[in-house]
């Protein structure tokens, strides 16, 4: 059976303004996302599902599948407030979902295979879709998960702070917890994050996560159980968010599950700030130069 890949994207059209702005950085105008179906598409990925809101539905799949047409299969799932809460009640103050969590379980009913997750504004290269494909196909069952990492000193941002993910991994490459380190930076040929307590050096080879999980179908119903408990304790809390390390935390301490973390040699990159996107293109340049994309992804 063929793994999918699972596209987050239903925060899109807030972050460009419409759909029609998001941003082309190959030769013909290709997206980010672009680049990463291509990647999973000849990783041996079966099908691709794509979360979005269904106010830019009709716009979304005009620009996709004239080019997926017959290359990988697609579904289209929305991610709305009122997404499985099951006649429980939003925050009357609240104004978008419930984060990447929430948005994973809206894709429970078209989902019955392995599958992989990812942001839509994130490249991840093609090293990371090989693993993963294989993980998928090989080694992925109800207790045992994976999380691809990636090298902090290779995510980080010429422009600014970022937030990252920073993973505790055992002997056996295993995720133990995630760290939320919400403000990240080079300084002095060394990096530092800051919080409550002050400046802190971090380990320039530090394994952090950029979203990019491979799951089995079986997390859809504890995943639901688990949504349930978090809208009922948050439920007077407009900005509370169900982001997917609470479901793979959950997994690991009450499941008995094991999450392998995968580490990619490819390197990964995204636009945190609209001063990255020059350096954006020139990586996209620099890979079809290199042969590793052609010129034009869909032709």
């Amino acid at each position: 059976m063929q793994p999918t890949l699972l596209i987050l994207a239903a925060g899109m059209a807030s972050r460009y303004g419409s759909l029609k702005q998001i941003q082309g950085f190959g030769p013909a105008g290709e997206t980010i996302m672009d680049y990463s179906i291509y990647d999973a598409i000849r990783a041996g990925f079966g099908k691709v599902v794509f979360v979005i809101r269904k106010d830019f539905a009709e716009d979304f799949k005009a620009m996709f599948e004239p080019k997926l047409n017959g290359k990988i299969k697609t579904e289209y799932v929305f991610q709305e407030m009122d997404s499985y809460l099951e006649g429980l009640s939003a925050p009357a103050d609240r104004t978008k979902p419930w984060g990447t969590g929430h948005a994973v379980l809206c894709a429970k009913e078209v989902i019955s295979e392995p599958f992989a997750v990812i942001n839509a504004d994130d490249f991840y290269g093609k090293n990371a879709f090989d693993k993963a494909a294989d993980f998928l196909a090989n080694h992925c069952t109800e207790k045992q998960y994976a999380i691809v990492g990636y090298e902090l000193a290779k995510t980080l941002s010429e422009h600014g702070s970022v937030s990252r993910g920073v993973c505790d991994v055992d002997g056996q490459q295993n995720l133990v917890s995630i760290n939320e380190r919400t403000k990240i930076y080079r300084k002095d040929g060394g990096i530092i994050f800051e919080d409550e307590s002050g400046k802190h050096a971090i380990d320039n080879n530090s394994t952090v996560s950029m979203n990019f999980w491979c799951f089995h179908p079986s997390l859809f119903s504890s995943a639901q159980k688990l949504f349930l408990k978090f809208i009922a304790a948050n439920s007077l809390q407009p900005k509370a968010e169900f982001f997917i390390p609470i479901i793979a935390e959950e997994f690991m301490r009450s499941d008995g599950g094991k999450i392998s973390v995968i580490p990619a040699s490819s390197k990964w990159f995204g636009v945190t700030y609209k001063e990255d996107a020059p350096a954006v293109k020139a990586s996209v340049d620099q890979l079809v130069a290199d042969a590793v994309y052609p010129a034009s992804l869909w032709a």
